[in-house]
């Protein structure tokens, strides 16, 4: 068992309030989505309030929605985004999201057995903006090994 796991945080700006009919696919299909994950190999945890959403959470204001998750590597996250019904539901993004310009996705490695805080994301996300891909914040594309592999520690 690794020593490291792999945290991801993601956020959509919504393009109209969340009760309104443009918005109404997004959410009927979000609790089949989110059981996708949670089913998916290789996924421990993710961001949810009791009744198993994220929606509620909005640290990054009221028209920003926030995904967290924790996953095993990063190739089964990458296999869940891009090799599951979830890509379905990504190919509409425009349709209820804004196009950010600025990082809106990102991810880094957490010793195992620990849980992100939305302060840490925030964070990992400006660094993102900010210095661009590196071992304490990526993306897929620009992907980086866990520490353990690479030699280094960061948390």
């Amino acid at each position: 068992m690794s020593d490291w796991q792999l945290a991801q945080l993601n956020v959509a700006q919504l393009l109209a309030p969340a009760e309104s009919p443009q918005l109404a696919e997004f959410f009927a299909n979000l609790d089949r989505i989110n059981a996708l994950a949670d089913q998916a190999p290789g996924f421990l945890w993710r961001l949810q309030d009791e009744q198993g959403s994220a929606t509620k959470f909005r640290p990054f204001g009221e028209d920003v929605l926030v995904n967290m998750s924790i996953w095993a590597d990063i190739e089964p996250l990458h296999n869940y985004v891009y090799r599951s019904e979830h890509i379905v539901i990504m190919a509409k993004r425009k349709q209820w999201f804004e196009i950010l310009r600025e990082a809106y996705s990102v991810l880094w490695w957490i010793p195992a057995g620990t849980f992100p805080t939305m302060e840490q994301a925030h964070e990992k996300l400006e660094l993102l903006g900010m210095k661009g891909a590196s071992s304490e914040a990526f993306t897929f594309k620009d992907s980086f090994p866990s520490p353990e592999h690479s030699g280094a520690g960061d948390s």
